[in-house]
């Protein structure tokens, strides 16, 4: 007798639900085909006749979790299910929700993805834990468990969760009020479901289709092609991003990414999250956590933030990795063997209370330039200057507030001094190749006209990659020593064949993205470590550079809860593609910007909702209602307007690809909207209208065909800033994307019927500035 699952009349916000729910995620995630019976309560009956009421019991039954061994990890596990059935649970039942989820919290945090998964494969704690929480956390802030958000995030956006749902929701009973997934949907643009493109419906011209990466294959150099390696400065794993972070680095390498694959370029796009040195063992102290819990647990959240942020990165990893240790060490042994590496006694500041050499970020002070009290040991944030922790004036201990004193300590060199010629001939033909912006050559050349110095590449640390010399064996390298290495090691836990990106200057042009702060590094130390490998490296082509966003008058900070932070922007409601949008149009590309949210929703209501979304929602909705259904006519296209109206978006067409070719990506966004704003003028201009339909029909079918074949331009050229948007656009038109063309020509043909219309985007209430400033804080209150 096959096993049987029974499940009674459910109502929401009950035991039985969540215990269904836990049953049907389980089935989902084994695959198993058992549907389940109408009965009087849930219950799992095993193909021997023996019943199941407890759900956690059943969990471990269907997904063969039910064996013991006395492993640390499965005893764990065996006791964070037994807390979910005799704590939790019964917590949110006995509505105590926030003392429910501070020990899920704690959980998660702890033990990371050694319990919990940071993937996309659930396990049982996963079934478990979703199907006990899923209520709850659907109607809570999740910034307030960070850890625990993540996770519930990433579990949310799991087919098998939409469709253990389904079936549980097929027995609820009727009139009750259904939850979603994840955060709650409000204030913001929802994209409509449309069907599937109907190729049966599509009469098109010859087009170059846009060809996504195929997730099944390595991406390598092709011969012959414009090979694009692109790597995003890699996030600390000690915090969580805020949007100043994601637009300085992540988003942008994605937007120029998206890109450079929308004009079929062969395309990588590399990060990871950076995870040796003081930051994470600081952190980690704070915490009262491992440093490797500590990262497996941001390692997580970062993942979940760029998911959600729609980044398309082809492989994101992480800096603890075995490559990162043996190409670290690998590429120190090429620069001490070839003589620019150099020892020396360095005078550090020692605390006697934590009996311990205190690293940079151990130190805080007073900055001997700008006398800015709280710079860090290794950087002033006010000032922006580079410090040896002794250089602070009334330094003190960032654990306990002491005063340190010095002790000597040896230390291995990078000899910059000796290599400054080369890396001076490097900067100056690389800074007109590539075209820099002048931010990032002005950082640069600040550095070497006040003259390289031997810098130190060890630090007094546990949590680093190990120093391969006799001596050192108590040492890490420098977090900045290593740090840059990371990108051809996440390369190489992507690829074998690693070094066909990075050993390849002759065919790959490298472009890296970052925030003004780390110029030098990649700009100055890392290309000085490669030329002292005196190997053939792939070195960097082009830094784009931005500049700071700060938020609402003052700066982002967690601690005093200021500022829209990675986790908190889903929580809003609005959607990706609006934050993208943002984000993008704002760029701090040439000097700091600032977040206001009523520059914010003053851009979704004026340039999103009035500009782009009228005019392709106006052309669709009128060409379904006019014309059988959304049946593209044919038309003649050499009339004035027409004529006028290609000649005018061809010039920004060129101007579009210069800017992207460049990497001004605002310039870029301004653009494509400026041709959206043409398009606008353009319907105006030409009244249409039902008066046009009726009265000049064959003007009416002109305007509406090159409309439409405007619009599909457009989703083309959005792809990098708003995927999603452009999405929807075609599936509106009942069109794949497609590349990023040279001109703009008509390839939507006439007999073509469109899909369906659907808004893009949907007005912001101004009313919620107050909201949102009240709850994320501003330097006024």
């Amino acid at each position: 007798m096959p096993a049987k699952i029974t499940f009674s009349k459910l109502s929401y916000q009950t035991k039985p639900f969540a215990s269904a729910l836990k049953l049907a995620l389980a089935i989902s995630v084994a695959g198993t085909k058992i549907a389940p019976v109408a009965g009087n309560a849930v219950t799992f009956e095993l193909p021997n006749g023996v019943v199941l009421t407890d759900a956690n019991v059943a969990v471990k039954y269907i997904l063969n979790a039910v064996s013991f061994d006395a492993s640390d990890l499965s005893l764990i596990q065996n006791a964070i299910i037994e807390k979910e059935g005799t704590t939790i649970s019964k917590l949110v039942f006995q509505k105590k929700p926030q003392e429910a989820l501070q020990i899920a919290e704690s959980f998660v945090s702890k033990y990371g993805s050694k319990i919990f998964t940071n993937t996309e494969k659930l396990g049982v704690v996963d079934v478990i834990y979703f199907g006990s929480l899923y209520e709850t956390l659907s109607d809570t802030d999740l910034s307030k468990y960070p850890s625990l958000g993540a996770w519930f995030t990433l579990v949310s956006k799991s087919p098998l969760v939409t469709k253990a749902l389904e079936i549980v929701d097929k027995q609820v009973s009727k009139g009750a009020k259904k939850k979603q997934a994840g955060a709650d949907k409000k204030a913001g643009a929802s994209q409509t479901a449309l069907p599937d493109l109907n190729p049966s419906t599509q009469k098109l011209g010859k087009i170059d289709f846009f060809q996504a990466p195929d997730k099944s294959k390595k991406i390598l150099p092709k011969d012959g092609e414009r090979n694009i390696l692109i790597t995003s400065a890699l996030p600390y794993v000690n915090n969580i991003p805020h949007l100043g972070n994601i637009i300085g680095s992540t988003l942008s390498a994605d937007c120029y990414a998206r890109y450079c694959r929308a004009r079929g370029y062969n395309t990588l796009l590399i990060c990871g999250t950076d995870e040796y040195g003081t930051a994470t063992e600081t952190k980690a102290l704070e915490e009262g956590v491992s440093c490797q819990a500590l990262c497996d647990k941001y390692n997580a959240i970062h993942q979940s933030v760029y998911k959600w942020f729609d980044l398309s990165f082809d492989h994101f990893g992480r800096t603890t990795t075995p490559k990162q240790t043996q190409i670290t060490q690998d590429i120190f042994h090429k620069v001490h063997g070839n003589g620019f590496t150099s020892e020396d006694t360095m005078t550090q500041l020692f605390c006697e209370k934590c009996q311990r050499f205190l690293a940079d970020r151990y130190v805080e002070g007073v900055c001997p330039s700008c006398k800015y009290e709280d710079a860090r040991g290794d950087q002033c944030d006010a000032c922006g200057r580079l410090l040896n922790a002794t250089e602070l004036e009334s330094p003190r201990c960032k654990l306990d507030g002491t005063a340190p004193i010095t002790r000597d300590s040896k230390h291995m060199f990078l000899n910059l001094d000796t290599l400054q010629p080369e890396i001076e001939k490097f900067n100056e033909r690389v800074n007109a190749e590539g075209k820099w912006s002048q931010n990032g050559i002005h950082i640069t050349q600040s550095w070497l006209k006040e003259g390289l110095r031997p810098r130190c590449i060890t630090r007094d640390l546990k949590w680093g990659t190990p120093v391969p010399l006799e001596g050192f064996e108590s040492k890490v390298f420098y977090v900045w020593f290593d740090a840059c290495i990371g990108y051809p090691s996440i390369t190489a836990n992507y690829t074998d064949d690693w070094e066909k990106w990075w050993k390849n200057p002759k065919d790959v042009k490298l472009y890296q993205f970052m925030g003004k702060d780390n110029v030098p590094f990649h700009s100055v130390i890392f290309p000085g470590t490669q030329i002292a490998t005196k190997e053939d490296w792939t070195m960097v082509h082009h830094i784009s550079t931005t500049e700071y966003l700060n938020y609402e008058g003052g700066k982002f900070s967690k601690s005093r809860n200021i500022g829209v932070f990675g986790t908190n922007a889903e929580e809003t409601g609005i959607p990706a593609s609006v934050w993208r949008y943002y984000l993008l149009s704002s760029r701090p590309e040439t000097g700091d910007a600032m977040f206001t949210w009523n520059e914010f929703i003053t851009k979704n209501n004026s340039e999103l909702l009035n500009n782009l979304g009228n005019f392709v929602n106006r052309v669709i909705k009128f060409v379904i209602a006019k014309y059988d259904g959304g049946v593209i006519p044919d038309a003649d296209l050499s009339g004035e307007a027409e004529v006028a109206l290609t000649k005018d978006v061809n010039q920004l067409l060129e101007q579009y690809i210069e800017a992207m070719d460049a990497v001004k990506i605002r310039q870029g966004l301004s653009i494509a909207m400026a041709i959206s704003a043409r398009g606008n003028l353009y319907l105006q201009e030409s009244n249409v209208s039902n008066t046009l339909f009726t009265e000049n029909r064959a003007k009416c079918d002109a305007v509406v065909h090159i409309a439409i074949n405007l619009i599909y331009l457009l989703s083309s050229l959005l792809y990098p800033f708003m995927p999603a948007t452009s999405e929807s656009i075609t599936r509106q038109l009942n069109a794949p994307l497609k590349n990023i063309p040279n001109q703009f020509t008509s390839d939507i043909l006439g007999g073509h019927k469109l899909n369906g219309a659907a808004y893009l985007f949907s007005k912001i209430d101004e009313k919620m500035e107050a909201t949102w400033k009240a709850k994320y804080g501003s330097s006024g209150n």
